[in-house]
């Protein structure tokens, strides 16, 4: 395939998480731009959904993971029946087993997958193409090198999620706009062992509150979510300054709130994805993952990266000896992330943009 044959109709399947479902935007504008005749066809889990529906040019089809195998030949039916002609490719984004069934009830030509390094859970049988092998490069361009078996390459990353007016009406009616900063707190990822300590969140808080930092926090409807953020309230000394939002937003509101906020303090998480793809500054906090792998993509200056304390501490060898990808996702091992490393990314910040 070439692009002076562009191809009809591709099929995109990546189905979670939140922030890996926002990496592929961009993949999927590059191919618009491209062709903008192409159609697309992206399989997709039910609250990725929630976050991009509208995304223009793209038909969306829901894959409920609860559905298990019957749920998986549904789909295959469903797909044969819309769209009887074989898809051109299959870009199968996903090493995970459900993700690789799933993709051999997709008809298609070509199946593009992962080089042989990232492959597992059997992926190679399920493929006929694989991207190059470049470790080293951070998650969103290994899903943007999924065009290059069809001839192009991502040279630009552009975002544009699909945000109706509605959402940011209702993030500007949360708070005033008073011209104070505002620090935006989203305590959680769903991998526990990447959490930070409420307690320390609350230290960091009240220095963002003691500069006239407007604090906000953010997050969804768990239980998880629910009693870290009362745990942050119940340990600031000026938890009257905080606006408690968490499981107020929908998935199609978070990116307007995340748009509202000067800096976002979060593990590595789907919100952290999320408000870089807005434009808002992010103060990840890493320990358990690798922020040049899968920090916020378009800057990194605000982050805390103890990663290779914790490759020394659990894995007895710098982060440079082990493979790219690697998770160090063990007991306390986001200990390692103090109340001061915070504070001092948040005077980073404040310097910058002072």
């Amino acid at each position: 395939m070439r692009p002076s044959s562009p191809p009809r109709h591709i099929c995109l399947l990546r189905l979670s998480a939140l922030g890996d479902a926002t990496h592929v935007v961009p993949l999927a504008r590059t191919l618009r731009k491209a062709w903008p005749e192409v159609a697309l066809t992206w399989i997709i889990g039910k609250g990725e959904h929630k976050l991009l529906a509208g995304l223009e040019g793209v038909e969306f089809v829901e894959y409920d993971k609860s559905s298990g195998f019957s749920g998986m030949r549904a789909l295959g039916r469903s797909l044969r029946g819309s769209h009887p002609q074989k898809f051109d490719a299959l870009l199968q984004m996903q090493v995970a087993a459900r993700a690789n069934l799933l993709s051999a009830f997709v008809p298609a030509r070509l199946r593009v997958g992962y080089d042989r390094a990232r492959a597992k859970d059997l992926h190679g049988l399920f493929i006929n193409a694989r991207i190059a092998d470049r470790p080293g490069i951070h998650v969103l361009d290994a899903i943007g090198s999924f065009c290059e078996p069809l001839g192009l390459r991502q040279t630009e990353v552009v975002w544009e999620l699909p945000v109706p007016e509605s959402a940011f009406e209702w993030a500007r009616m949360q708070w005033s706009n008073d011209g104070r900063r505002t620090l935006m707190i989203s305590p959680c990822s769903s991998h526990m062992r990447r959490n930070w300590h409420p307690d320390r969140y609350a230290a960091l808080a009240d220095h963002a509150a003691e500069r006239d930092w407007k604090v906000v926090l953010c997050g969804g409807r768990s239980e998880l979510e629910r009693s870290t953020g009362d745990a942050i309230l119940a340990g600031m000394r000026m938890r009257d300054q905080a606006i408690d939002l968490i499981g107020k937003d929908t998935l199609k509101q978070l990116p307007a709130l995340l748009a509202r906020a000067d800096l976002l303090v979060t593990p590595d998480s789907g919100p952290m994805h999320i408000a870089n793809a807005m434009g808002t500054k992010v103060l990840g906090l890493h320990a358990a993952s690798n922020p040049a792998r899968s920090g916020p993509y378009s800057d990194r200056r605000y982050c805390v990266d103890r990663y290779d304390d914790a490759a020394r501490k659990y894995l007895g060898k710098p982060a440079s000896e082990i493979k790219w990808g690697t998770k160090i996702e063990h007991d306390g091992v986001m200990d390692l992330v103090t109340v001061d490393d915070a504070i001092a990314a948040f005077e980073r910040y404040r310097s910058d943009f002072s």
